[in-house]
C-alpha cells in the first residue's frame, strides 16, 4: 500500500467517525453488566461486554497507528525507544519511516505485538487487536523476540531508552524477558491484562509461553503484572489511545475505563468487606517469597487454634494448628507455587478472620 492510500484510508477512518457522530467515551451503560461482579464473574461479564470488535486488516494498522500512536510533536509514539521528559535518541514520522529492512536502532518502526503473535498461533483475531499491536523500532522489537516481560536482572542487552533483556529477576520463573522502562510498563500491563479478558474462552488452539496457558497469565506472571498495573496507573497517553481505538474497534480496555477491575478479578478477596474480621490478621512480608516464611499476628480477644492456607479455589494447601494461648505464630511456605492465596483462622473450627496473601 503507498502513502497515498494510507493516508486517505486514515481520513476516510476519521471522517466516518466524525460524519456518524460515535462518542470517543464508552456509551451510558457500558459496563452496566459487570456492576457488583467479582473474579472468573466479572471477567466473564467483561468479556461479553468487549467481544466482537471491529476486525482489522494488518495493513490497516500503519493508518491506524497515526491516530492511536501520535506524540504531541506528530512523531511515532514508540514505547520502546521513548524517553519521558527527555530528548529520545531517533524519533519516527508515519508512514514514511515504516520497516523495511533495519540494521539497528533508529533504522525503521513496525507493528508489535505485545502479546506475542506465537502465543495464539498467528490467528485472527488476535493478530490486529490494536489494544497489543504497538508502534515501536523494527530492532528493538526483533531483541525483544516472543520473550515474556519480567523484571531483568542483569541484561544482556539494553536499548537506547532503557528496555532491557536478560535473565527474569521475577520469582517463578527465571528464563529470558524483556523488561520496558518504568514509565510504560503499566501501559503495557494493561495491553496484556485485555487480552485476558477479551480472549477469555477463545483461546482452546493457543500454543501458550512460559507467562502464559490460553488467554491466563500464569500465576508469576499474574503478579508482576498487577504490580506494574499499580505503579504506573492510567496516564492521559492511554486514556487516549483508549478512545481512539473504541473509534476503530468499537471496543474498549477495561482496565484503563476501571483500573479497579484487575484487582477484583485477580485479587480473591477483593470481593470481602474492609470489615474487622479482615483487619483482625497481620501478616508480614506480604508479599512474601514462596519459599520463605511468614509471620502473622491477630487480636487479642481471639483463641486461634488452627491456620488454614487456601488457593484462590478454595482447596487446602497448608494447615497447622496453633496454640490458643497464642497470638501469634510462623507458617513456613515450604516451595508454594506462587500467586495468590487465604490465610483463615479458626476458633474450635469456626472460621473467624481471613485475610489475603500474594507470594512472589
Amino acid at each position: 500500500m503507498n502513502i497515498f492510500i494510507q493516508k486517505f484510508s486514515f481520513f476516510a477512518v476519521s471522517l466516518f467517525f466524525l460524519i456518524n457522530g460515535i462518542s470517543a467515551q464508552p456509551p451510558s451503560g457500558y459496563y452496566d453488566s459487570a456492576e457488583g461482579l467479582y473474579e472468573e464473574a466479572l471477567r466473564a461479564s467483561l468479556h461479553n461486554i468487549i467481544d466482537n470488535h471491529n476486525v482489522r486488516s494488518y495493513s490497516q494498522l500503519w493508518s491506524d497507528f497515526e491516530l492511536t500512536d501520535k506524540k504531541p510533536n506528530g512523531k511515532v509514539w514508540d514505547m520502546y525507544s521513548d524517553q519521558p521528559g527527555g530528548t529520545p535518541a531517533y524519533e519516527y514520522t508515519f508512514f514514511s519511516d515504516q520497516c523495511g529492512n533495519y540494521s539497528g536502532e533508529g533504522s525503521c518502526y513496525n507493528r508489535e505485538h505485545s502479546w506475542p503473535k506465537s502465543w495464539f498461533g498467528d490467528a485472527s483475531p488476535m493478530y490486529t487487536d490494536l489494544f497489543h499491536l504497538i508502534p515501536t523500532d523494527g530492532y528493538v522489537n526483533g531483541r525483544r523476540s516472543n520473550y515474556p516481560f519480567g523484571e531483568v536482572g542483569s541484561a544482556s542487552w539494553t536499548s537506547t531508552n532503557g528496555s532491557k533483556v536478560g535473565s527474569n529477576n521475577t520469582p517463578g520463573y527465571g528464563g529470558t524477558v524483556f523488561e520496558p522502562i518504568d514509565a510504560y510498563k503499566g501501559d503495557l500491563a494493561r495491553g496484556i491484562l485485555y487480552m485476558t479478558v477479551r480472549y477469555y474462552g477463545e483461546d482452546s488452539n493457543w500454543p501458550g509461553s512460559a507467562m502464559t496457558d490460553g488467554a491466563d497469565l500464569l500465576p508469576w506472571a499474574i503478579s508482576l503484572m498487577l504490580q506494574w498495573h499499580e505503579q504506573d496507573p492510567v496516564s492521559q497517553k492511554e486514556i487516549d489511545r483508549n478512545n481512539d481505538i473504541y473509534q476503530i474497534q468499537q471496543n474498549r480496555n477495561p482496565f484503563v475505563d476501571h483500573p479497579e477491575f484487575a484487582q477484583q478479578i485477580y485479587d480473591p478477596t477483593a470481593s470481602l468487606s474492609d470489615n474487622s474480621q479482615k483487619k483482625s490478621i497481620h501478616i508480614y512480608p506480604n508479599p512474601a517469597t514462596a519459599s520463605g516464611h511468614i509471620n502473622l499476628q491477630w487480636q487479642s480477644n481471639t483463641s486461634v487454634d488452627e491456620l488454614v492456607l487456601t488457593d484462590i479455589h478454595g482447596r487446602i494447601v497448608l494447615k497447622e494448628m496453633v496454640n490458643p494461648a497464642q497470638q501469634q505464630t510462623q507458617l513456613k511456605l515450604n516451595n508454594i507455587e506462587p500467586g495468590f492465596y487465604m490465610i483463615l483462622l479458626f476458633e474450635n473450627q469456626q472460621q473467624i478472620a481471613i485475610s489475603k496473601l500474594l507470594l512472589n
